[in-house]
């Protein structure tokens, strides 16, 4: 049987928001991984959470933990946690539309501030549009999901260019990871390496 793979058009709100957070928050780059972090750190509660009443969901994985992994040589940083997963449609629905995370909201406190250097990295989490501040740094975005207790994971990917791909994948274990491959930093940037 052939793996599920879509090719789907970011909402007109998600490409906006993109561009703010891509050329306006230039100076404050480092907030992607914050986010990044902190998303992870999500994912391992909710899965804490979901633990009280499903006890078993955890298998012999039972330490939480978040992991960065750089590689100067590919020039990738991977952000991977081992908490709740997200399925196929979980994908789709968080990720490729953020409708539920604040677009609207953010787009016009973005809008009506009109300074670039004012979105700041509280402005970014309070709207919960934080994953998307990876492709400041980064050329591509490839996440990869494996929901606990399901035995199918999934990938995302885009370039940030109006579309992303979302396919049925292998992974392992339960958890997301996410592998930023980073744009070629000019001499006065931060090698997030």
């Amino acid at each position: 049987m052939e793996a599920k793979k879509e090719t789907l058009q970011f909402r007109t709100e998600v490409q906006q928001l993109m561009s703010i957070i891509i050329n306006s928050l230039y100076s404050h780059r480092e907030i992607f991984l914050r986010e990044l972090i902190s998303n992870a750190s999500d994912a391992i509660d909710k899965l804490r959470f979901k633990t009280q009443t499903q006890s078993d969901i955890l298998g012999t994985d039972r330490d939480f933990k978040i992991k960065i992994v750089p590689n100067k040589k590919k020039r990738t940083l991977e952000i991977s946690d081992n908490g709740i997963g997200m399925t196929y449609d979980e994908v789709v629905e968080n990720i490729g539309t953020i409708a539920k995370s604040g677009t609207a909201g953010f787009l016009e406190a973005a809008t009506a501030l009109n300074k670039p250097d004012m979105l700041t990295p509280e402005l970014i989490g309070q709207f919960g549009v934080g994953f998307y501040s990876a492709f400041i740094v980064a050329d591509r975005v490839s996440l990869i999901t494996k929901a606990a207790g399901s035995d199918k994971a999934t990938k995302w990917e885009s370039t940030g260019d109006g579309s992303y791909t979302v396919e049925e994948t292998d992974k392992e274990t339960r958890g997301t990871t996410i592998i930023l491959s980073l744009k070629k930093t000019e001499k006065d940037e931060q090698d997030f390496t």
